[in-house]
């Protein structure tokens, strides 16, 4: 990657944190289960079950992801707090 280029997770803040990464893929990864959800409604209510698949699918993965990703931030999380000596 050249030098110049900027790699931040939050944009052009300076600032690389992989708690952040983690906690946002958290947070996103919910969110669009709990929107998926008004999915699944809307295809119950057309009785389009080829649609009501998918859309709980799609929700199982997203809530899938956001499990694999809280675990990854414990042991994240761990490994920060053993690196810095359990001093706070």
């Amino acid at each position: 990657m050249p030098e110049n280029q900027n790699d931040n997770s939050q944009g052009d803040t300076g600032t690389r944190d992989l708690t952040y990464d983690l906690v946002s893929i958290i947070y996103h990864s919910l969110q669009g289960a709990e929107t998926t959800a008004m999915f699944i409604d809307d295809a119950k209510q057309e009785d389009c079950k080829d649609c009501l698949q998918f859309f709980q699918e799609v929700k199982d993965e997203q809530q899938a992801r956001a499990e694999r990703a809280k675990q990854l931030l414990a042991t994240h999380l761990g490994k920060t707090k053993g690196a810095s000596g359990g001093q706070s």
